[in-house]
């Protein structure tokens, strides 16, 4: 059975609003960038109170019980920063499938358990900076992936709003209101300034110039008269046209541009599958290299050293 356009059409923006309403890329966005500002802001006097960055920078910067307020600005960082690759590891571990947010997991809260405890002992050396931007720099690259899963869901949302629903098509002598669905290719339709062509197809009557500027890019309207192609979704803007159907469903040139950003997320979730895997294998490296290093200088009496 032949694919209809608006099937066609409707099925993607059922998608689309589905995938939308099950990760609600919007709130992501919003989440993820009031965690990056707020864990940025703290991040700042980390910065400025850790010893290393002093040395680094040529300052000194002495207050009372710095090292207590090193770890209070990072308790919040890592708990509110962090939540969302909390949240990510918890989720990852439920599901016995270790990725990206366990390592990052493990890493920030490793950083910030052992800083804090050498804070409370006065034993080994602190994390903190590192712990911040670690953070930033992790939040900073979801709030940017979350934009553009989110734009990319638009544009092909603005895409599916081209089409028409109805055409009028022209049947022994006749004009006869039809769902774009019901297009068989061979049909005449008639289509009316201002409105849109109902799919792809040739001019065989009229003269007129077509609005192409959302499917090609195409800044001014474009003439069609007898003989031209025309594309599904264009707008006729001056004479009336009577166009044959040539193409339907998954064949026209819309339908293939909205199969190509289908195509483009896909490949993005394949590799962000590879990375996940490649992340659980650094996680399970990293764990146990760490673990290794830990205890071997812990017996040379240098555990701090391992740190």
């Amino acid at each position: 059975m032949e694919h209809k356009n608006s099937n066609h059409v409707h099925r993607h923006v059922e998608k689309n609003h589905s995938y939308r309403k099950e990760h609600n890329h919007s709130a992501h966005i919003q989440e993820f960038k009031r965690r990056f500002f707020v864990s940025i802001v703290l991040t700042i006097p980390i910065l400025l109170l850790s010893d290393m960055i002093q040395r680094w920078l040529g300052f000194s910067v002495i207050l009372p019980f710095q090292k207590w307020i090193l770890l209070v600005l990072s308790t919040v960082i890592y708990f509110y920063g962090g939540t969302p690759f909390l949240k990510g590891l918890v989720s990852e571990i439920k599901r016995k499938q270790p990725g990206m947010m366990t390592l990052i997991g493990t890493a920030i809260s490793v950083a910030f358990f052992y800083s804090a405890l050498t804070v409370i002992t006065g034993f080994g050396k602190e994390f903190f900076w590192e712990l911040a931007t670690l953070i930033d720099v992790m939040l900073l690259g979801h709030w940017i992936e979350a934009k553009s899963v989110l734009g990319a869901s638009r544009a092909l949302e603005e895409l599916v709003k081209i089409m028409p629903t109805t055409a009028h098509l022209v049947k022994n002598g006749e004009i006869i209101d039809i769902p774009v669905s019901d297009l068989k290719k061979g049909d005449t339709v008639l289509v009316k300034p201002g409105e849109k062509i109902p799919s792809d197809g040739a001019v065989v009557e009229g003269e007129s110039y077509v609005n192409e500027a959302l499917l090609t890019g195409e800044s001014k309207p474009v003439l069609k008269k007898k003989g031209d192609k025309v594309i599904g979704g264009a707008i006729n803007t001056d004479s009336i046209l009577k166009i044959r159907i040539e193409k339907t469903g998954e064949e026209t040139y819309l339908s293939q541009v909205i199969k190509l950003v289908k195509q483009a997320q896909e490949s993005k979730s394949r590799t962000q599958d590879l990375a996940n895997k490649a992340a659980a294998f650094l996680f399970y490296v990293a764990l146990i290299a760490g673990t290794v290093t830990f205890i071997v200088w812990s017996i040379y009496g240098k555990p701090d050293f391992a740190a």
